[in-house]
């Protein structure tokens, strides 16, 4: 599976895809044979849990291994339900002698569909959290979406989870905008993507200018700090629909952006504090009058 958000998102609280939605066939099939290699030196017999960061250097994919585990994840029920095998007690049964050839298990499962877990957190109940995620994990549960692209598994997802992505066609169609540098490229991709939609743009100064460079039309307001009206006021007045707020990973910068998030919360503004989950989300959102439902038994019997 492909987690949505980047490596220093706790793994519990991001989002994750099966089969994955991005990874090229060449990234993936590495990581098989590195998985198989760690696994097959270790001598484990069961479940083993692997996570790898992969990082783009000069157009390749450069992988690597931040841990292993011999043992079950959280995510061994989700992959189950995805694929329709129950791997805790297929991996009971070989650590008791069992082969896979005995169980039936002839080979690995690839679903023609994509099944998207999500996280689900507590915010709603402690006003005044920071929403940021980052290396401790915040979630208390998770649901699954399943859709014939990542795109409409997503977006099911967030509906499971209690997130409302809005529509253009609401009565507040407005996005907020305000991403550090490095992610200032890809947030003109899902601006350019929101404005196509029909929602209108608003971002602060640095954001707005880059935004406003790749000919997509939006609205500079002020930070909190830069003075009155701000965004804050936007949201208390009820004239923003989503938020798109990424920060350094500097603690001064983390506190000058907290009370866009905590804003956001009270507010009931559904917000995204990184810029993988923002793709993500504006994926989805083209689905949102198009879904399909597809039961489980549905979904298993074209396994077979």
């Amino acid at each position: 599976m492909e987690h949505i958000e980047q490596a220093g998102v706790h793994s519990g609280d991001s989002a994750c895809s099966l089969p994955p939605y991005s990874l090229s066939k060449a990234t993936v099939d590495e990581l098989k044979r590195q998985t198989a290699a760690m696994a097959k030196a270790l001598n484990v017999v069961g479940l083993m849990n692997v996570q790898f960061a992969i990082q783009h250097v000069d157009g390749q994919d450069v992988i690597y291994v931040l841990e292993v585990n011999p043992r079950a994840s959280r995510t061994v029920p989700y992959v189950s339900k995805a694929t329709g095998i129950q791997l805790a007690k297929v991996a009971a049964r070989c650590m008791v002698g069992q082969s896979l050839d005995s169980q039936g298990i002839k080979a690995e499962v690839t679903p023609p569909y994509f099944s998207v877990k999500e996280a689900v957190f507590p915010f709603v109940k402690f006003p005044g959290v920071d929403t940021i995620l980052g290396p401790e994990m915040k979630s208390t549960g998770e649901v699954m979406g399943v859709g014939k692209t990542f795109g409409e598994a997503f977006v099911k997802s967030q509906l499971g989870a209690g997130t409302k992505l809005p529509r253009a066609s609401d009565a507040v169609r407005k996005v907020f905008l305000t991403v550090k540098n490095a992610d200032k490229p890809r947030a003109v991709a899902v601006a350019r993507e929101l404005a196509a939609m029909g929602f209108e743009l608003v971002a602060t100064k640095g954001t707005a200018a880059a935004i406003s460079a790749a000919g997509v039309a939006v609205t500079a307001v002020n930070k909190v700090t830069e003075g009155r009206p701000h965004v804050v006021d936007m949201m208390k007045n009820n004239e923003i629909a989503m938020v798109i707020n990424t920060v350094e990973e500097r603690r001064n910068a983390i506190a000058d952006s907290r009370a866009i998030r905590t804003s956001a919360l009270l507010a009931r503004v559904t917000t995204f504090t990184t810029i993988a989950g923002a793709e993500a989300a504006v994926e989805g959102m083209k689905y949102l009058d198009r879904l399909d439902v597809i039961s489980v038994q549905e979904m298993h019997a074209q396994l077979a």
